[in-house]
């Protein structure tokens, strides 16, 4: 999967003004695959919500040594492609959701998904290195990416380079507040049911670890909002609502979210 070109020319300070010029071409490594079948109710950060996923190789990369040795890091880094929002473009500043989405900052001082380059990082946990349907897969938890984004290179965490324990965080200093939840009769009795099946085990902390963190816009957390959402993890559409006491989760169907479609290996 080619995912574009960038080139760039400016003026270089270091070489005496003189104009620098830089092409490339990115070429996903692999495809990540997750709960998350849409950008809405994704978490914010990494690390945020104990979901599980696979880093699943294109075939020119589905070679057990490239990740010989990779199993003695627990933690690894994503560097991957904001696919879906590259056709939009990007502007000089942005409105950080911290804000209330009602102030302006830089999009180099945030963690924005509409960038120059569409290039993001995020660091999540790495289970071990697994085989699935005859291809090589990393076996992960904590990401934030939607099912589907293209993986452009992966690199271990060092906990001696990588954890700045001093570092400041700017407006992310703290984790976000948590709401809590409650489910009626029909969502528990449904939780309960799919949670049965393998692939679906993980499926109330998965809901309860997305809806806690309140995935609405900012705007909407100002004032009272009886709007019905819903949110697409797995094969389901989860639908809630928030409600004095927090978020409710009223009940769960079949999702009506275009799948990702993998046509790699035939």
């Amino acid at each position: 999967m080619t995912l574009g070109n960038n080139q760039s020319s400016q003026t270089d300070p270091i070489n005496n003004g003189s104009s620098t010029s830089f092409s490339s071409q990115l070429t996903a490594v692999a495809i990540c695959r997750t709960p998350y079948k849409q950008k809405f109710g994704i978490p914010r950060q990494p690390g945020l919500v104990n979901a599980v996923g696979y880093i699943e190789f294109e075939p020119a990369f589905n070679n057990i040594d490239a990740v010989r040795g990779i199993e003695q890091y627990s933690h690894i880094w994503l560097l991957f492609c904001f696919h879906e929002n590259l056709a939009q473009g990007w502007k000089t500043t942005v409105r950080p959701p911290r804000l209330g989405g009602n102030e302006k900052m830089g999009v180099f001082a945030t963690r924005s998904t509409f960038r120059p380059n569409g290039i993001g990082q995020s660091v999540v946990k790495l289970h071990g290195v697994v085989q699935r349907k005859g291809k090589v897969c990393l076996m992960i938890s904590g990401m934030d990416l939607l099912d589907g984004t293209p993986i452009v290179d992966i690199k271990p965490y060092i906990p001696f380079a990588d954890a700045i324990v001093d570092a400041q965080g700017g407006i992310a200093q703290n984790a976000p507040i948590l709401l809590p939840l409650t489910y009626t009769a029909l969502a528990t009795e449904q939780i309960n049911h799919y949670r049965q099946q393998a692939q679906y085990h993980d499926l109330a902390e998965l809901i309860e670890g997305v809806l806690s963190q309140d995935p609405r816009p900012a705007y909407k957390k100002a004032k009272d909002d009886p709007k019905l959402y819903q949110v697409a993890l797995y094969d389901f559409d989860i639908f809630w609502q928030v409600t004095p006491q927090g978020i409710e989760v009223l009940e769960l169907k079949p999702t009506t979210v275009e799948p990702f479609k993998d046509e790699r290996y035939g």
